[in-house]
């Protein structure tokens, strides 16, 4: 079975790229198609075997592919997979429109409907940078998006929540498969006092910085509170955030990864104040034996156990996550519990699901191409 990749874009460093490279521990010889690729911006895909579209090469693309909203779909047709027997699609936009043969399957690994044109296009439609923009665009990309929805013959999704999108908005059944948690790497170990990252108990954020992920809402709390909180991550909110930012507020921006284990591993808490697809950073805080004080909304309410591995705050305001800081702070922890909660995630797990979840697809999709 010779078997393809195909993720939106190669440019940055997140929770799917992760997946990305778990993935690539299974099948080492599949190459990685995507619209743009950065090798600057993208260091961790230096392994990987990636095919960048013509878009790569137009001015700015690699880190501003909004420009050519026209485009992108049109990047993905343009690559040939008659080669393979399975391609994946690994996508939250239009690394679905990829076009194969009847006798290639067509697997996506759906990370979301795209945001910004379903779930969540109120609160983009509504942002002062790029509003204007998506309005004008919007009708257009919903209809080319749905005409991308329909080429996969088969779907898998990252949580129920998005199994739930998928079903309402590409009106496609799917099964759930949880994304890799790497927990061997985040486990609790004690360190000499002298390596840890900050001498003074703090609670952690750690996000990329965009208006999505709600990080002036916990600075807001924290500020009230005057607690430690430490933020690790970029993007283009980081200037306006670190204004809001008071005494008690760290933005540390990225970091590496040895000292991000060690912020999980010596936080009290971590703070995700966002509704996510999955939210990696939540059950990475666990593997480590860290609750999490979390929005009771999207992936979170699937990866926390309420009391036990983490505290909800049910309303995305600075009272509701302060009452759930203070409500955190009234309790004690069993890290033993929080941490093996948090291997039933594992990558190794995910690797076993995926892995058979291809080998069934293509078995059945053989019989139909004998």
């Amino acid at each position: 079975m010779k078997i393809a990749f195909v993720y939106d874009r190669i440019n940055k460093l997140g929770g799917a790229e992760k997946i990305l490279l778990a993935l690539h521990q299974v099948y080492p010889q599949a190459p990685f198609y995507t619209a743009v690729y950065s090798p600057r911006a993208a260091f961790w895909a230096k392994k990987l075997s990636v095919q960048p579209s013509f878009l790569n090469y137009f001015p700015l693309a690699k880190t501003h592919h909004e420009l050519y909203p026209w485009l992108t779909s049109m990047a993905f047709e343009s690559f040939n997979f008659d080669q393979f027997d399975v391609v994946v699609s690994v996508t939250s936009a239009e690394a679905k429109a990829v076009i194969t043969q009847p006798k290639t399957l067509h697997l996506c690994y759906c990370l979301t409907p795209t945001r910004y044109l379903w779930s969540h296009r109120r609160q983009y439609t509504h942002d002062p940078a790029l509003g204007k923009f998506l309005r004008f665009w919007l009708t257009y990309l919903q209809r080319v998006d749905l005409i991308n929805a329909a080429r996969p013959d088969v779907y898998a999704a990252i949580s129920k929540t998005v199994q739930q999108r998928i079903k309402k908005y590409y009106h496609q059944d799917s099964q759930v498969i949880y994304p890799p948690v790497d927990t061997a790497k985040f486990s609790f170990r004690p360190q000499p006092k002298a390596d840890r990252p900050m001498a003074e108990a703090y609670f952690l954020l750690v996000s990329r910085l965009v208006p999505y992920k709600n990080i002036n809402l916990a600075i807001q709390a924290f500020n009230q509170l005057q607690q430690k909180l430490v933020i690790v991550g970029f993007g283009r909110e980081a200037a306006r955030l670190k204004q809001l930012a008071g005494p008690t507020i760290k933005l540390t921006g990225q970091v590496a990864d040895q000292e991000l284990v060690k912020l999980y591993q010596h936080c009290q808490a971590l703070i995700m104040p966002q509704e996510e697809d999955f939210g990696l950073v939540c059950l990475e805080a666990q593997a480590a034996g860290k609750p999490v004080i979390a929005l009771q909304s999207g992936g979170a309410t699937e990866t926390i156990i309420n009391q036990q591995t983490g505290i909800f705050f049910k309303q995305p305001t600075v009272d509701s996550l302060v009452a759930g800081v203070k409500q955190f702070n009234s309790r004690s922890w069993d890290m033993n519990f929080i941490q093996a909660h948090a291997r039933k995630f594992d990558t190794r797990i995910f690797i076993n699901n995926f892995t058979n979840f291809v080998e069934d697809q293509w078995q059945i999709h053989q019989k139909n191409f004998p």
